[in-house]
């Protein structure tokens, strides 16, 4: 009506505008979504520094030669290898980490969670210390739900820019009846087979990933009925489900793929593709077995790559990868225990270099060098506000306190200025298993050191790091001064975030803060 009451030559001007204006959007929506890269997380569950052909050592070992990881060389080859990524010592907190940028010490998700309201059973019966309640229920998108930390997820603020956000695989973000045991209510479009459960009950489709098992109610895999009682393997189910729901996107904007896998957490169960050359070669069956689950990762991990490759997405996607903890060598493995990480020592659960420190690449197209490295330290709460600044997210938008740093500028070759940088690690509970670096501790590395501070009797191990990876020779008595200038660092770190600490059971004291004073 209104273009009806006008002339023809001012009707004629504002159609050229309307016409003007529909194709400037139009261009700046294409623009905006060719900014956006799409973004694969690849997570690996327990994968040690070690675990892999790929060298993140100034020299090739004999773990390196033993495993077969040809994709995770071709990622290498591809961008740049990060020497010293940190994680933490076990899977909940360093996921609740990745998740929201939070320190453990901050969200208090410091052991792994499973049963709603519910201390681990090693936690109530320790002998000498009473634990903390910890944030047993995980995350939670919702505020106010207790024993919980209420946070933004990233994918969420992924979803919220545009992102098709996949979840697939491992999860362990909530426990059994809490809103953050669905990835669906964190942000994520799809979720395939991911749970409460931080371990699958089998990895064999012909058990029906153990659902039907005498406590698959806890642990066994869902949602890959079509995959029951055939003979594929976990791994390779999990990788085919999360390439269809790419294909099944419904426009063409960019997608975030979580590929979070169970493997290689026990139970140790060979992947029948690739045993039998482990067996050949005269490996422990225990260690066979394992090796086969490593290379049955870097297949899922080289099909993704193919996958990017054959829609020509590979140019326009950011490939990331990162384990959740050490890898495991305390239970369960064969050999001698606290080996399977060497020159690290011990593993999963641990304080020590083997419990924390993680194999990590980043592919970048057109913005990361090819096969370059970088011995710059970084821990997994950095993963949350790097993402979000590779997909142009502002990170301030999330409710909580972000304490990851942005590792962008390392990507793009620039040193930053990481020896004034502490990292900072808390665990105030109990995992179960004995060995070096295991049990209830806080500790925090800054520069070439690193203090660890064990809560039962207050004992504190000072290593060098870059002269003394193996962390064999205590400095705490050859160093008192720098001993003392890290135990009031973490002292520091500790007090700020007003962090958790158990209790003596024989005189009900709090455990004092590395400085002796106590909260």
């Amino acid at each position: 009506m209104f273009l009806r009451m006008i002339s023809s030559a001012a009707r004629l001007s504002i159609i050229s505008v309307l016409i003007l204006t529909f194709l400037t959007a139009s261009l700046t929506a294409q623009e905006t979504s060719h900014e956006q890269p799409n973004i694969v997380l690849f997570l690996v569950d327990d994968m040690g520094w070690q675990d892999t052909s790929v060298p993140f050592w100034d020299s090739v070992t004999a773990y390196n030669r033993l495993y077969t990881t040809p994709n995770m060389e071709r990622l290498a080859a591809q961008g740049m290898k990060f020497t010293q990524a940190y994680a933490t010592p076990v899977c909940s907190p360093t996921r609740i980490s990745l998740m929201t940028g939070m320190n453990a010490v901050r969200h208090r998700v410091t052991n792994w969670t499973l049963h709603k309201d519910a201390l681990q059973p090693m936690e109530t019966n320790h002998q000498v210390l009473d634990f903390p309640r910890w944030n047993v229920n995980g995350l939670s998108p919702v505020a106010g739900d207790p024993l919980a930390v209420h946070a933004t997820p990233m994918p969420q603020m992924l979803m919220d820019a545009g992102y098709f956000t996949v979840h697939c695989g491992k999860a362990h973000l909530g426990a059994i009846g809490t809103p953050g045991e669905d990835p669906l209510n964190l942000g994520f479009d799809v979720n395939i087979a991911g749970h409460a459960a931080g371990a699958p009950a089998s990895y064999h489709g012909k058990d029906d990933f153990g659902i039907h098992s005498e406590h698959g109610s806890v642990w066994g895999v869902p949602g890959l009925e079509k995959y029951h009682g055939t003979p594929i393997n976990l791994t390779e189910a999990l990788t085919r489900e999360a390439l269809a729901s790419l294909d099944q996107r419904k426009n063409e904007g960019p997608f975030f793929l979580y590929m979070s896998h169970y493997a290689v957490h026990t139970p140790i169960m060979a992947d029948s593709r690739f045993v039998q050359k482990y067996y050949d070669l005269g490996l422990d069956s225990v260690e066979a077995r394992y090796a086969s689950m490593v290379e049955s990762m870097d297949k899922s991990l080289g099909d993704i790559l193919d996958y990017l490759a054959a829609r020509d997405l590979a140019d326009e996607t950011i490939v990331l990868f990162m384990s959740d903890n050490g890898g495991l060598s305390a239970v369960a493995r064969g050999g001698e225990k606290h080996t399977h990480n060497v020159p690290l020592s011990s593993g999963k659960g641990s304080m020590h270099e083997g419990g924390v420190r993680e194999p990590m690449m980043v592919s970048w197209p057109g913005v990361v060098k090819p096969g370059s490295s970088t011995d710059q330290y970084l821990i997994i709460e950095d993963f949350f506000a790097t993402i979000l600044e590779m997909a142009g997210v502002d990170q301030n938008s999330a409710v909580q306190d972000i304490d990851g740093q942005s590792f962008v500028p390392m990507l793009k070759g620039k040193q930053m200025n990481y020896q004034e940088r502490p990292l900072v690690w808390h665990y105030p509970n109990e995992w179960g298993p004995t060995g070096p670096g295991i049990g209830a501790a806080s500790a925090i590395r800054l520069g070439d050191y690193k203090l660890i501070y064990y809560h039962q009797d207050q004992r504190m191990e000072l290593f060098n790091i870059s002269e003394d990876i193996a962390e064999e020779q205590n400095l705490v008595e050859e160093n008192p001064a720098q001993q003392k200038v890290l135990a009031k660092k973490l002292s520091d770190y500790l007090r700020d975030k007003n962090a958790q600490m158990p209790r003596i059971k024989s005189t009900g004291e709090v455990v004092p803060y590395p400085d002796g004073m106590r909260d």
